[in-house]
């Protein structure tokens, strides 16, 4: 390969943090035209070798070529001068701002007037209708971003970092919030860029994804690069083998729950807000894994937290364990034996400044109060370790920023601190979102170990393999509303997919 034909060169990164190697002589090479995927466990140094590149991290050792050119970032602004752009796998929109004004942050056009200059909002939203009408995104630029749904955001940052003009784009977990019709939009998008000769990095622990976008991968493991790979060469099990060092012959483990009798019945839940959920019913079972199935917008995520006490209800009736309750927030819910693993770790799961320790702890810290009142912290590190060596979290020690592991990481801890609760009722929000493979079956393994022991679960996922893999009976929605239950085992994609389109026009 003619060295200068490449985009990106990146040869022998190492980058170390406190009490861990991140990445070790990582060496890859991007040609332009291309999507080059990248791909690894949860902690193998994907995200970290991207954000080298983009001149988030600065490499211990190692040198960076960009078309040729050494480069030495010193920040995300030369990484964009330079023609690389990222979109990042948590979102951090400005919410308060409009659509136009998110995407063309920090390079407003103006307009002179006299010794004043003007932000040139005509001239703004005129070129982010173009954008968008160039990317085939309908969004209005006008709209404010705290009203958009996640689906779209994710959508506002593609644009974002297309506008850049950048002749190579990261992408970081870009489908983790789509619908599959997005997905599909997406690749659409990326076929067009490529067709342009930009080279994507295209990050992702969906190998059905992977395995359909990409030209060419590289997996990691434990920070190193274990080599790149055509695509084409490429199997689901040739990709699991070499991302996790060993066959997982099973993608879910064997269940051995036996659902009893009703802990919860819903009946006739209808949202005070009128555009939300309407006269929703259904029963869950001790024991029992019920799936929450329906596509981006079905109001999945809005019926379980009010359920939950964090959204007001109009009408309707909720029975635990035969006794009719008002849920009216999260203290009363987890009184009432509930526990809430919300879809946003970012935003609503982790408190991004404490501690591991502090951020598994925190939901049941009442548990560890002595008798004068003080933190009785042995008892403290000593379930919060029990944990960390339970789920696999990696981490440097427990008393690491939460912020500074990976996502997947991230989640496990958010999973360790409901599950110090002793929940009977585990609400579990896209529980795997950006875990790995391998991962996953860990927590796969915890959910069916819950169900065995008695514990009811709901479990909503946009995954139809999971959906269709973990639960007992699915319980489908479109717009809104309940449009079916189907038994687990009988279950399948079109008949989900047929329920879950039910009331679309």
């Amino acid at each position: 390969m003619n060295e200068h034909s490449l985009a990106v060169e990146m040869r022998g990164i190492s980058k170390s943090f406190p009490g861990v190697k991140a990445l070790d002589d990582v060496s890859i090479q991007v040609r332009p035209g291309t999507v080059h995927a990248l791909m690894g466990e949860n902690g193998a140094g994907k995200s970290t070798l991207m954000k080298c590149l983009f001149g988030i991290y600065r490499p211990d050792q190692g040198s960076i070529e960009v078309s040729g050119k050494p480069r030495s970032f010193q920040g995300a602004r030369q990484a964009l001068d330079a023609g690389i752009s990222m979109i990042h796998q948590e979102l951090h929109p400005v919410p308060f701002r409009s659509v136009m004004e998110n995407i063309w942050l920090g390079r407003y056009p103006t307009v002179n007037l006299g010794l004043f200059k003007l932000v040139d909002n005509r001239r703004m939203l005129r070129d982010t209708r173009a954008l968008f009408a160039d990317l085939a995104i309908d969004i209005d630029p006008r709209a404010w971003v705290q009203t958009l749904s996640v689906s779209k955001i994710q959508s506002m940052e593609i644009a974002r970092a297309v506008s850049y003009d950048a002749r190579v784009i990261i992408m970081d977990e870009p489908t983790s919030s789509l619908t599959e019709l997005e997905v599909e939009h997406l690749f659409g998008i990326i076929r067009k860029l490529r067709s342009e000769g930009r080279a994507i990095i295209y990050i992702s622990h969906k190998m059905e994804e992977i395995l359909e976008i990409a030209d060419e991968v590289t997996i990691m493991r434990d920070g190193r690069r274990v080599g790149t790979y055509p695509s084409g060469e490429l199997t689901t099990d040739l990709i699991i083998n070499r991302m996790v060092g060993r066959d997982l012959t099973h993608r879910f483990p064997p269940r051995e729950n036996v659902p009893g009798e009703i802990v919860l019945s819903v009946e006739g839940l209808t949202s005070a807000n009128s555009r939300s959920f309407r006269d929703v019913s259904f029963e869950l079972r001790k024991g029992e894994i019920l799936g929450l199935g329906g596509l981006v917008g079905a109001q999945r995520t809005e019926l379980v937290e009010s359920i939950f006490g964090l959204r007001m209800v109009k009408s309707g009736r909720i029975r635990v364990k035969g006794e009719e309750v008002r849920i009216r927030d999260s203290i009363q819910a987890k009184r009432r034996g509930f526990a809430l693993l919300t879809e946003e770790r970012r935003s609503t799961g982790i408190f991004p400044v404490l501690s591991v320790r502090d951020n598994t702890l925190i939901a049941n810290i009442r548990r560890y109060v002595n008798r004068i009142g003080l933190l009785d912290r042995r008892r403290g590190n000593e379930d919060v370790q029990r944990s960390v060596e339970l789920l696999r979290i990696k981490t440097p020690g427990n008393d690491t920023k939460i912020e500074s592991l990976s996502g997947g990481n991230q989640q496990k801890v958010i999973f360790a601190r409901w599950l110090l609760t002793d929940p009977d009722i585990l609400i579990l929000d896209e529980p795997t979102r950006g875990i790995d493979v391998g991962a996953k079956y860990e927590i796969y393994s915890i959910i069916a170990d819950l169900a065995k022991r008695g514990k009811s679960i709901i479990l909503i996922s946009s995954e139809m393999p999971e959906l269709l893999g973990m639960s007992d009976r699915v319980l489908v929605m479109c717009e809104g509303r309940a449009t079916g239950v189907l038994d687990g085992k009988g279950a399948t994609q079109e008949r989900v997919m047929e329920l879950a389109t039910q009331f679309m026009t």
